[in-house]
Parts: C-alpha cells; sequence; structure tokens
C-alpha cells in the first residue's frame, strides 16, 4: 500500500464509471410525490442557480466555471435534456440528460437537496432517469459517481442496473477556496488551505 500525498488546497476522488448496455425492469417501488419539468429553453444564469443549489453539497462545481457562451451551447443544444425536480412550488432536484454521443446517453446530472435523501426520492429520481435515457436508437446509458457524491450514489446506480466498467483518481483545486462555492458547502469534507479570493454568493 502506498499514498500519494494532496498538494494544499486541491481535493482527491476516486471515479467509477459505470454503464447500462439494455433498459432494466421498471422498478415497482420507484415511487414520489415530486414532479420533473422540462426546462425547454435554459439561461446560463437559471442553470448556475439550479446547478448550484443541488450540487453545492456534493462539491459539484464544473459548470460554475464555465463562461455563458460554453454553458449555454451545452444546454441549449437539442439534444441535451434539462429537468427541475419540485415539491410544491420549491425547486428540490435535477436531471440532465446528454444525447450528444449519438446512440448513447449520459446521465450528466441527477440529484436532490441533502432533506430529501432517505424517503426513497432518490430512487425514483434515478428510475425516472433511467426511463427517459432508454429511447429509440439508444444502446448504452452511462454515468459516472465519485467519493464525493453521497455515499450511498454507486449502490443507488448499481441497483438501478448500471454496471461498473472503469475507475479514475480525479484531482483538482478546492472550489471553495477559489471562491466558486462558498467556504460552508459540502462540510463532510474539510477544507485544508486558504480561501485565494471572496466566497462565492
Amino acid at each position: 500500500m502506498s499514498y500519494t500525498p494532496i498538494p494544499d488546497g486541491h481535493l482527491a476522488a476516486v471515479v467509477t464509471y459505470l454503464e447500462m448496455l439494455e433498459p432494466p425492469a421498471r422498478d415497482p417501488e420507484a415511487r414520489s410525490s415530486l414532479q420533473l419539468t422540462r426546462v425547454a429553453k435554459p439561461t446560463a444564469d437559471q442553470y448556475r442557480a439550479l446547478f448550484r443549489k443541488i450540487g453545492s453539497p456534493w462539491l459539484w462545481f464544473s459548470r460554475l466555471v464555465m463562461d455563458d457562451a460554453k454553458l449555454e451551447s451545452i444546454i441549449t443544444d437539442p439534444a441535451v435534456e434539462l429537468y427541475e425536480v419540485a415539491a410544491v412550488e420549491a425547486v428540490v432536484g435535477m436531471i440532465e440528460l446528454d444525447f450528444r454521443e449519438g446512440d448513447q446517453c449520459e446521465l450528466a446530472f441527477v440529484g436532490l437537496v441533502p432533506g430529501l435523501t432517505g424517503q426513497g426520492h432518490g430512487r425514483w429520481l434515478l428510475a425516472e432517469a433511467v426511463r427517459r435515457a432508454w429511447r429509440e436508437g439508444v444502446c448504452r446509458v452511462h454515468v459516472h459517481t465519485c467519493t464525493l457524491d453521497h455515499p450511498a450514489a454507486l449502490s443507488a446506480y448499481e441497483r438501478a442496473g448500471f454496471k461498473a466498467y472503469k475507475r479514475g483518481v480525479e484531482r483538482f483545486p478546492d472550489p471553495r477556496l477559489a471562491g466558486i462555492l462558498p467556504l460552508d458547502s459540502a462540510p463532510q469534507v474539510p477544507v485544508l488551505g486558504t480561501p485565494t479570493s471572496a466566497p462565492a454568493s
């Protein structure tokens, strides 16, 4: 066994890549009172607000550092579908499906606010994402998760029918120290280092 030092101010995560090569059987226990709504023409600011709300607890930041043009080229692409998850009138989750690979679909982002975990909503949300991903012409659905995500994420994907096929290690500057996310995001992951700019609002 060996240890690889991580530079001060950086984070590291083990990434697991998973795939599904045929539609799974429908999950009869995947039920929820939440509602899914397609966001037809999201703006960059609208998308970032949703992404930040759902992803900050898990240190999602990749879309927050894109400029407007690059972000909008993704989220307004006809082959990318964005859904909001709502409880009454509050937005509490998101799904982003990426069909830009032709005969494949990537579950780019699937998530709920932490307060809804452990109530069966995540199981329903993932089942809905998979159901929408499998459509005519799609022969592979894939996703990746990492050790910074919810602890139950990997087992949830496997229970939904995904099979792991590859692992990797990702290292990156802590987005909280760069001011991309607030310093109090993801309190389960210690902040080690000094902020280099003002915290994100």
